[in-house]
Parts: structure tokens; C-alpha cells; sequence
């Protein structure tokens, strides 16, 4: 797979889920009426005709629609180059489903994995049996798409105070267990939802998870490094991180950096509306930096912590980046990139 700059366009069928996980953004919003199908074949129409070649599926849980793979392969018909889906995997350890969702023409699956053992996923996800069922799914699609070409098979993980601890112990079983080299590890959202509600039982401090991060991130370097000219669409990065603590993986293991290179927009289409400049907005409305930012080399870079979680810490945690050397890798690897297209 060659590399490429894409038009994305995330799309938001609805909020039901099969899970109740108790850290989801999405926590207070099931109940939330779903979109119809032809409300929804309209919208992925008028992505293509906006230029838009990738689409990702977010939710909500959208794979257990009905009309899930009736939308993927009208995507793929209308002329989407590559299809994405997050997914909490348990559909897919049924045989039938997972044929039928691979050949409606998915080319990228992201499984949520949250914790490295059945016992603590479970408790995250409050649903018994649902690690099982993960893995299941996991296996079934990476049989699949042995036949199938320029596809890949990813998970993510939500990093909160219940499990970042546990995030070596997650990255080594992503990597031995799984035998896969594309992750996400995802820092807590407080904005809303269940993070919001549970904020003290669930929001870890930065400096705190930082270490455990770290460590995590370095199990899949040097394999992410190998790869990173050919294809940018798999990885094995942090996501919502002050970039501060992570100056030895900038640019491209930081998923808010590297996404803005991967991707020359990004078009957020919910049951609530539409946000036409996602990653604009995401630096405007949902981060920011502070005086403490002042100096730092990555500040043009960096979106900073949520709001949230400032109120409730303060900045006192961040460090102005003063090495120089890290401007310059970050250069060095967007012409990589753009020798490559």
C-alpha cells in the first residue's frame, strides 16, 4: 500500500450499543434516536461528491444495524477507497456476520481492547463474556482477510485510571497475543459522558499515565518506524495527549499530529449535525493550551488538555518543549511522506 493524503468523512449512524462501557463519550446518549438508512445513503453521497475517499463508521456500536453492510457496500459502490469501522468486536465472532461485513467491502476494523486480561476488560465494558467474544471477532476477521488485499486489522484502547497501569501489559498482548502492530491508545475524554460523570473514579492525571504510556508506545516503534513511509493508515500511537510527554514519538505516533497530515480534512457528520472542519474544530472547542505553553517548540503543533480536565488540575503538569531536534524529525518525516505520494 502506497501512501496517500485522504478526504475523510467519520460518519455517526446513532448511539445504541450492545456495551455499557462506563468511560464512553457517548455514555448519556443511547437512547438518542438513530438515523435512517436513507438519510444516511444521502450523506455518504454527498461525501463523494465533496471529494471524500475514506469513511469510517463511529458510534455507538454501529455494526448490529440492520442495515450495516447495506451502507458499506453502497460506500464502496459510490467510490469510498478505504471503509472504516470501530467496533467492540462481538458481532464479529459470529462466522456468518463477520463473512458477510468483510465481503460488503470493510477494508479497516478497530477493536476496542481495554485491558490485557477477560476480568478488567469486562469491568470496563460491564458486560460479561465480552472479551471473549473480542477476540473471537478478531480472529474471525483476520482469517478473512488473509484474501483480501490493502486491509488492515486494528484495536483501540480507552486509557483511564482504572487500566493505565495496565498499558504495557496491554501493548505486549496486542503484539504477541494478537500479532497485531496497529493500535491506539486513547487518553480519557472528560468533555462529556461517562468520564464527565465518573470524573475521580476514572480520569487519570497525565504525568501519572505518562510513564506507563511511554512504555507502551515503544513496544511498536521500531515496526511502526519500518512502516512509516508505506502506509500511514496503520499505527501504534497515543491519541488527546499533551505532546509534551511525548516528544520521542512525535510527529507520527501522536494520532492528532499524524492525522493531520494523513488526512487533508476531516468532515464530522452526528445524529446532532454536521461539523464540516472536524480537526479545526476539535483545536477550537474541545482543548487548549495555557500561558504555561509559552516558548514550548510544539505549541503550533500540540492541542493541549480539555478543558475539564484543566479546571480540575490546573497546568501545573505541563513543560515547555525546548529541544529543537524534534522540529526537525517532524520535518524529516513529512517529506518521507510527501516523496512518497
Amino acid at each position: 500500500m502506497r501512501t496517500k493524503s485522504y478526504k475523510k468523512l467519520m460518519i455517526v449512524p446513532g448511539y445504541a450499543c450492545n456495551n455499557r462501557c462506563i468511560f464512553c463519550i457517548n455514555y448519556d446518549m443511547r437512547t438518542m434516536p438513530e438515523r435512517s438508512t436513507a438519510e444516511l445513503l444521502r450523506r455518504l453521497k454527498k461525501g463523494r461528491a465533496d471529494g471524500c475517499d475514506y469513511l469510517e463508521f463511529a458510534g455507538g456500536e454501529d455494526a448490529i444495524r440492520k442495515d450495516f453492510c447495506l451502507l458499506v457496500n453502497a460506500a464502496r459502490k459510490m467510490g469510498y477507497e478505504r471503509i472504516a469501522v470501530a467496533t467492540n468486536g462481538r458481532i464479529f465472532s459470529y462466522p456468518d456476520f463477520a463473512k458477510r461485513a468483510v465481503e460488503s467491502g470493510l477494508t479497516d476494523i478497530i477493536f476496542s481492547i481495554h485491558a490485557s486480561s477477560e476480568k478488567i476488560h469486562d469491568q470496563l465494558t460491564q458486560v460479561s463474556g465480552c472479551f471473549r467474544q473480542a477476540l473471537a471477532g478478531i480472529e474471525n476477521v483476520l482469517a478473512l482477510f488473509r484474501s483480501v488485499k490493502n486491509t488492515t486489522v486494528g484495536t483501540n484502547t480507552a486509557i483511564t485510571k482504572l487500566n493505565y497501569k495496565e498499558l504495557p501489559n496491554i501493548g505486549k498482548f496486542i503484539l504477541n497475543s494478537l500479532g497485531l502492530c496497529n493500535a491506539e491508545f486513547i487518553f480519557a475524554d472528560p468533555s462529556r459522558g461517562g468520564v464527565a460523570r465518573h470524573f475521580d473514579m476514572l480520569m487519570p492525571k497525565i504525568s501519572d499515565a505518562a510513564p506507563y504510556m511511554r512504555e507502551c508506545l515503544y513496544l511498536g516503534q521500531e515496526h511502526f518506524r519500518r512502516g512509516i513511509v508505506e502506509n500511514l493508515i496503520s499505527n501504534w500511537a497515543a491519541r488527546y495527549v499533551p505532546l509534551c510527554y511525548f516528544t520521542d514519538f512525535f510527529p507520527f505516533q501522536i494520532s492528532d499530529v499524524r492525522e493531520n497530515i494523513v488526512f487533508n480534512h476531516v468532515t464530522h457528520s452526528t445524529p446532532e449535525g454536521a461539523t464540516p472542519d472536524y480537526l479545526k474544530s476539535r483545536r477550537e472547542v474541545s482543548r487548549r493550551k495555557t500561558l504555561r505553553c509559552e516558548g514550548c517548540l510544539l505549541r503550533e503543533d500540540c492541542e493541549g488538555l480539555w478543558h475539564r480536565y484543566l479546571e480540575e488540575f490546573g497546568d501545573s503538569e505541563l513543560k515547555p518543549v525546548k529541544d529543537t531536534s524534534v522540529r526537525e524529525r517532524k520535518i524529516k518525516y513529512i517529506k518521507d511522506f510527501l516523496s512518497c505520494r
